[in-house]
């Protein structure tokens, strides 16, 4: 009689302690938003959700986002090709950096942002003299949106790229193809669901940020005000119902633009394999 045993021991009391963790940190938290949304009628939920002010947040927040995860999928890809593929001195300060953002409190990274992006900042000076302003306006929530996106994208591809074998490559050029037909053929579907990952990855954080975005964004409503802002306005006001209704708005909508990037993912996966 074959034995039922599993290969990894505990596997039982390990899959217990996940779905405890998990409950505490995710489920029981978002459990509890969406229960406070329950003790305000339909009409009361649509009408705080559907608002001027929050949909002008949102459009502002899921727009910014994007723009910033594409921005983020392009030089990403790009800067980790650099790391891995091209040789050249500071390589190691330079792979070091990509983790600033990791390392860097958001919020000073917002004051580091607008210090620079303001109308008297080093960077901000020279484009406003241009006709350029970047602090307090959608394009400075864009600009630190992708700072704090970037590395996403690079740790993704890059260990794809490390596992790339470039002898294919080798074998596509001696067969006449050219540069760009063998990074689009070739090169480019492998990396393909990592850098999808990446730019999941990238929106999701973008979409939630806060520290970073506050201090440059100037907060004006139905302008530069972002829906985390807005939920956090409503908790200094002690609306915490309308905090709430916002925040499982949010939540649904980026439940639903991951679920498309995931599908997207697993429809580019087989093809990569192949």
């Amino acid at each position: 009689m074959a034995s039922n045993r599993r290969v990894l021991p505990g596997f039982g009391l390990a899959l217990g302690f996940t779905w405890i963790y998990l409950s505490l940190i995710v489920l029981i938290p978002l459990g509890a938003m969406i229960l406070k949304t329950t003790q305000m009628s339909w009409g009361e939920f649509w009408s705080i959700i559907t608002s001027p002010r929050a949909v002008a947040s949102y459009r502002l927040t899921f727009g910014a986002s994007f723009v910033a995860a594409v921005i983020n999928a392009v030089f990403g890809l790009l800067v980790a090709w650099v790391l891995v593929r091209v040789p050249f001195p500071g390589k190691r300060l330079v792979d070091a950096l990509v983790d600033l953002p990791f390392a860097l409190p958001t919020a000073v990274a917002g004051i580091t942002l607008t210090a620079l992006l303001s109308a008297n900042g080093w960077i901000g000076k020279p484009l406003a003299e241009m006709g350029i302003r970047v602090a307090f306006t959608p394009l400075g929530i864009a600009v630190a949106l992708v700072f704090i996106g970037l590395p996403f994208v690079v740790r993704t591809v890059q260990p794809v790229l490390l596992d790339l074998d470039r002898e294919i490559e080798e074998a596509a050029a001696s067969l006449g193809a050219s540069r760009w037909k063998t990074f689009w053929r070739v090169i480019l579907p492998p990396i393909l669901p990592a850098a999808i990952t990446g730019f999941a990855l990238a929106f999701a954080r973008a979409v939630g940020e806060y520290g970073s975005v506050v201090f440059i964004a100037g907060n004006m409503p139905m302008r530069t005000e972002i829906t985390p802002l807005l939920i956090i306005t409503r908790l200094e006001e002690y609306d915490y119902a309308g905090a709430t209704a916002l925040g499982v708005a949010m939540l649904g909508v980026s439940l639903v633009l991951l679920l498309i990037i995931n599908l997207l993912q697993t429809h580019t996966r087989p093809r990569a394999a192949a």
